[in-house]
């Protein structure tokens, strides 16, 4: 987010690994937590979403095939908007609060739900769903090739039960789905960033999507629309092992053999005989 939304005319960070050292520098090792809150209430709900919408959808539209399984992933990927954007703006605008070009400003939010409830009671519900649009732009395809990249991943490195590497290969495999789902909308996701920070330092930029994008190729080239993309991927190779692999192991061992082929979402792992 900081490398998204900096100044280009006085930036504070030459990159990934800069920023996070001044970051630790600056504000100890809890500044890499600044937001956290935020994520912390709403991926559970985001999570639950998202899997039980695409396990749905898959079913209702009948076979098992790449263009549904990137279908039921949009459909996921769009209805989760509803939580996925006041959580991220909550979480971008605590992650900024007091830094670079506000540093000077007062602090305005304790934490990410009273900064929700302080950009609800001056903007109103307008103001919560600041950046709406540009996430369901990024979140209805991302969704779809994560889900997409992790069904086509687990069917090419044969991910069975009885195979003693299955954990490592669902982990490489969900892993990559991150990655590939990050860089199919990366450019959108900058833009939503910027968005949601419009305005924190009392001075409003964009009018809207086009205006920013407008703005922003305008003032730094194409390669802005690139900001932040290394951080980006560093996180969501682990993040994205670990959630997938987790679902997947779970429903392999608390779903019956009768119910599991209909509730996997990838490829159907049969449970282990010893169980």
């Amino acid at each position: 987010v900081r490398l998204q939304v900096q100044n280009v005319e006085k930036p504070l960070y030459r990159g990934t690994f800069h920023c996070f050292q001044s970051i630790i520098k600056q504000e100890s090792a809890f500044g890499l937590y600044k937001g956290i809150g935020s994520p912390m209430m709403g991926l559970t709900f985001i999570n639950a979403l998202v899997f039980g919408v695409q396990g749905n959808t898959l079913r209702a539209l009948g076979k098992d095939t790449p263009l549904n399984q990137f279908l039921a992933g949009s459909a996921a990927g769009a209805i989760q908007c509803v939580i996925c954007c006041p959580m991220e703006l909550a979480k971008t605008r605590m992650q900024l609060q007091g830094t670079g070009e506000y540093k000077m400003k007062t602090k305005n939010y304790k934490n990410s739900l009273d900064c929700l409830i302080k950009i609800y009671q001056k903007e109103g519900l307008r103001g919560i769903n600041r950046g709406m649009v540009s996430t369901f732009i990024r979140e209805t395809p991302s969704f779809g090739f994560y889900f997409l990249t992790y069904d086509c991943m687990t069917r090419y490195l044969g991910c069975e039960a009885e195979d003693s590497y299955v954990i490592p290969k669902l982990l490489f495999s969900g892993g990559m789905s991150g990655i590939v789902s990050w860089l199919s909308t990366y450019p959108v996701d900058v833009i939503k960033s910027r968005l949601q920070a419009d305005g924190v330092g009392g001075v409003t930029q964009y009018k809207g999507i086009l205006d920013c994008v407008r703005k922003s190729y305008h003032e730094e080239g194409w390669r802005v629309f690139t900001r932040g993309l290394t951080s980006t991927l560093l996180r969501a190779f682990p993040v994205n092992a670990a959630t997938f692999a987790t679902v997947t192991v779970f429903l392999m061992y608390m779903r019956s053999d009768d119910n599991l082929p209909e509730c996997e979402p990838g490829p159907v792992i049969h449970q282990p005989s010893s169980l």
